[in-house]
């Protein structure tokens, strides 16, 4: 089993960095806490994380991140405040794997940490054994996706890791359904829906937007804001796009994402859109630290994917006040209140698709009804302080609990 390409970590290329430790601050006691993801990068889970790691109560917590690598072109935000350990695996199983699996256990030890917090599958499998093996007090999984990307084996070797964990954590009703329909105990389950920082408004870079991408005035933006992926169903937009078109001739498509993690999918994409002779209405931007910015020129935010946790695009979407179309799989129905937030509709089914993007564009008043109301839905549920406070309670809770019972093992599901 190969850990995806961009965990070729040993690459060069890759601009992996090792930052070396910090001695733990124990003056004031506070919890240890080491959070392992596979790599750090801009995506949803990435972007969640290191929202937690900004937003905890620095008083409480002292934060420490574990990957396989990371990116620095893709981080927009300082981290040389944050210790960082890098493990250097090219898979799952073979003997350099192993080292390093104890090499994460020796560093846990050594700096004495309290909880251990990792994030799907590559991460669940590698620190989950490392931090039992370490003894830490409180392990905790995440499971962030419905688990479609995984062969029945990885699902299966999936699940017995995270037996050993205290808890997992997911960010959607919809993932604890799956996850009890395979066998997991629901009572060792614990949803904590994304959060996100909601922006303020920046009407005045709209002008600057269009320009970079010789866009007229007139244009109607439809912008989808997502990984180039198979799973995100960008072939059933482009499906779609000709009937938008035809519907609403100023109508012009936005693919915003990274390019580079899936070029055979990306390459496909760009041919369909020649076939379908859309050059001229599709512009693939790449990857973008300005999404928020574009996001203010959208008139419509489109996400057709096939399979989905709880989706940060969606959620900023609306947070930018942007009326959103998506189909009904995953966490999806939990962000969107169909006809209220945005259309909910079938997956694969781009007549669907391009009905409620039309009738979104054109029905009066409704795009601004659609925005207005995403974004009090965001504030109000899906806002970053809420998740702080539900992940400080939960880190509390059972790190308190653990020390009441000191011999306590991992649990059982």
């Amino acid at each position: 089993m190969t850990c995806p390409s961009q965990f070729h970590v040993d690459d060069p290329m890759n601009m992996v960095r090792t930052v070396k430790d910090s001695a733990p601050d124990t003056a004031r006691n506070p919890i240890r806490l080491l959070k392992f993801l596979p790599y750090l990068a801009i995506g949803g889970t990435e972007r969640q994380v290191l929202n937690i790691r900004q937003g905890l109560d620095t008083s409480r917590f002292d934060v420490r991140l574990g990957c396989f690598g990371f990116f620095d072109e893709q981080l927009a935000e300082d981290l040389s405040g944050t210790p960082i350990e890098v493990y250097k695996i090219r898979s799952l199983y073979g003997l350099g794997t192993i080292k390093e699996c104890f090499k994460l256990a020796s560093y846990l030890r050594r700096h004495q940490i309290d909880i251990v917090h990792t994030y799907n599958f590559y991460a669940n499998v590698f620190a989950v054994p490392a931090a039992r093996l370490a003894r830490v007090p409180v392990v905790l999984a995440s499971i962030r996706d419905t688990g479609d990307s995984l062969t029945r084996k990885q699902r299966a070797v999936n699940k017995m890791f995270c037996r050993l964990a205290d808890r997992v954590i997911v960010n959607a009703e919809a993932i604890k359904r799956i996850l009890v329909a395979e066998g997991y105990s629901s009572d060792r389950i614990t949803v904590i829906p994304n959060g996100i920082l909601c922006p303020t408004f920046v009407s005045d870079k709209d002008r600057f937007v269009r320009q970079e991408f010789g866009l007229s005035a007139d244009d109607v933006l439809i912008g989808v804001v997502s990984r180039i992926a198979r799973g995100k169903g960008l072939e059933y937009l482009l499906e779609a796009a000709p009937d938008v078109i035809a519907r609403v001739p100023q109508a012009k498509f936005l693919i915003i994402g990274d390019n580079s993690f899936n070029a055979d999918y990306r390459e496909e994409l760009k041919e369909q859109t020649i076939k379908l002779g859309l050059q001229d209405r599709v512009i693939f931007t790449g990857f973008r630290l300005d999404v928020p910015s574009i996001l203010s020129s959208l008139a419509l935010s489109v996400l057709p994917s096939l399979n989905e946790g709880l989706s940060n695009s969606l959620l900023e979407s609306m947070a930018s006040g942007v009326p959103v179309v998506t189909t009904t799989v995953g966490g999806n129905p939990e962000v969107v209140v169909d006809g209220e937030t945005g259309f909910l509709v079938p997956p694969k089914n781009p007549a669907a698709l391009a009905e409620a993007i039309c009738r979104v564009l054109r029905t009066p008043g409704l795009r601004n009804a659609l925005g207005q109301a995403g974004r009090r839905r965001v504030i109000e549920h899906f806002s970053n302080e809420r998740m702080i406070r539900n992940v400080e309670q939960l880190y509390g809770e059972l790190l308190d609990a653990t020390r009441r019972k000191p011999t306590a093992t991992g649990s059982r599901m």
